[in-house]
């Protein structure tokens, strides 16, 4: 306990702080601190640690690999500590605070909505930050501790993420009418022959599609690939385009009279959409009952 009686409790905030942020006004904002006093307590923080902690380099403030070993300890120690400090249990309608999520457009329109409703409802001083990245960046912050919940496919979480399922999902595939038999879908030669859409946050991405097709020695020519869910579907009228998705994201297609659903040539099974957190706040009882929201949000239905 010596160490603890020679450091301020308020400058292991102020680290926190700068470890995620990595920006010493950024973390001024998020400590409602004014820059210069963030400035002095990271010159104290470097004499406490015998370390630079930040370091600029190509322009931007990196972590040192002290900094980067003290990142996850800390976020757990303070995580622990608010536990112990706060009360036990968690009430919704008095509760202040933000929480900060990680989905794409399709979660924004299929989850997000109902959410919305449901914690304006329910908890009205609780507040959303919505970002959006790719599985793998989602996962390196939920260890970071940049994120409080991302939703998305998580197929081989780290032992330290823990999971639920949300809902079940199936892909269909999406095509103007103009190019598809009177009846029916494509076959799968036909299939491989039509350009394709792909939706990724990074045109690299390798999805259960392109695993499913490398699996048999297939390869699709990806004529377009893009991150935005929202935004594919009105590509394909009037173009010999195919876009391969979940279900739920495609919808009914009352606005898109001119294009058919139909079932994909290619074994592509089922898969969970989920949520994922990082371990160290599965206990904690607010983030319990924001993601029992989430789970009641995501049905099939409640939208």
């Amino acid at each position: 306990m010596d160490e603890l009686r020679r450091i301020d409790l308020n400058q292991l905030l102020t680290l926190h702080a700068l470890l995620v942020e990595k920006h010493v006004t950024r973390a001024a904002l998020r400590l409602n601190k004014s820059q210069p006093a963030v400035s002095h307590a990271l010159a104290q923080l470097r004499t406490r640690f015998g370390d630079p902690l930040l370091v600029r380099h190509g322009g931007r403030m990196v972590l040192t690999a002290r900094a980067q070993a003290l990142a996850r300890p800390l976020e757990e120690a303070l995580t622990r500590l608010n536990g112990l400090l706060s009360a036990p249990d968690f009430d919704p309608s008095r509760a202040r605070g933000r929480f900060r999520l990680c989905l794409s457009d399709y979660a924004s329109r299929i989850v997000l909505p109902p959410l919305v409703r449901h914690i304006r409802e329910r908890a009205p001083g609780v507040d959303l930050a919505i970002s959006q990245a790719s599985r793998e960046a989602m996962v390196a912050q939920l260890m970071d501790g940049e994120l409080d919940l991302a939703l998305g496919v998580f197929p081989h979480p780290p032992e330290d993420i823990q999971v639920q399922d949300l809902f079940e999902e199936e892909f269909v595939s999406v095509a103007d009418k103009a190019v598809l038999p009177e009846e029916g879908g494509l076959s799968l030669a036909e299939w491989l022959e039509r350009p394709h859409i792909m939706l990724a946050m990074r045109p690299d991405a390798h999805d259960e599609i392109e695993t499913a097709l490398a699996a048999r020695g297939l390869r699709r020519r990806l004529a377009v690939t893009l991150p935005h869910w929202s935004a594919a579907v009105d590509l394909l009228a009037g173009t010999d385009l195919v876009l391969t998705v979940a279900g739920r994201a495609v919808g009914p297609l009352r606005r898109h009279r001119t294009l058919r659903r139909f079932t994909p040539p290619l074994d592509l099974p089922r898969f969970a959409y989920q949520q994922a957190w990082h371990a160290r706040r599965a206990d904690d009882p607010a983030h319990r009952w924001l993601r029992e929201a989430v789970l009641t949000c995501g049905r099939p239905g409640d939208g």
